[in-house]
């Protein structure tokens, strides 16, 4: 029974089999729907949006910056990053594509190879034996390391490191709390709140210090990128 003309795969003379442009429009369609779960679990966006929300919480300011900001934030930051690897996806896979150089198949699997090495980077051995182990998978090469394995592991890694570096962050902040909550109690003024008052210190500190370039800068040389400056 033939198939749906729009929804075939075609072979070429060289035996390479490649997917019709109707199809490849709907799998690019379907992929797309996938982009806020691909972007949180394969960039350095993960480890940007919970380092803001922590530093947010250590100042103590509420919903200041909005989540908004901070997302707006943590996107172009990412951008920003991923960009050596961005530009390595679009010269080996993108381009060739457009010209014609290479079927949908060899360009996906082209566009995965600076993605994994930028993975592979970010994520420490022993979250990659850990996965490894309940997968039952022997891993002999970091290129080796199938995707299923790799993605849980990375953003493991990425969560440990983003809650080391907000660790660092809220140590200077809570020193200026227990200060204020000190001087509070022993001025016999137990019932203001010590947030009240250590706020508008714990801002000045951070405005002082430069603070939003040092966490951005800090952020930014914390990722291993491949191609990278």
């Amino acid at each position: 029974m033939p198939g749906i003309p729009a929804f075939t795969v075609e072979t070429d003379a060289d035996g390479n089999q490649d997917y019709t442009l109707t199809l490849q429009i709907l799998l690019l369609m379907t992929g797309l729907t996938l982009l806020p779960a691909a972007l949180i679990a394969t960039t350095s966006f993960l480890r940007i949006i919970v380092v803001l929300a922590l530093l947010r919480q250590a100042l103590g300011t509420m919903q200041t910056p909005s989540t908004q900001v901070l997302i707006g934030l943590a996107l172009f930051l990412t951008l920003f990053i991923m960009s050596p690897v961005l530009d390595r996806i679009y010269q080996t896979a993108i381009d060739p594509y457009l010209e014609e150089q290479m079927d949908f198949r060899q360009a996906v699997e082209t566009a995965m190879v600076p993605m994994h090495q930028f993975m592979i980077e970010q994520t420490r051995e022993t979250d990659l034996a850990m996965f490894a182990e309940m997968a039952g998978v022997e891993l002999l090469e970091p290129t080796e390391v199938p995707l299923r394995i790799l993605v849980p592991a990375f953003m493991t890694s990425e969560l440990k490191t983003a809650f080391q570096i907000g660790f660092m962050i809220f140590i200077p902040f809570l020193i200026i709390d227990l200060v204020i909550a000190s001087l509070l109690m022993a001025m016999g003024m137990m019932m203001l709140s010590p947030m009240i008052i250590s706020l508008p210190f714990k801002i000045m500190l951070f405005v002082l210090i430069d603070g939003w370039a040092l966490v951005i800068g800090t952020l930014a040389n914390s990722f291993v990128v491949v191609g990278g400056t």
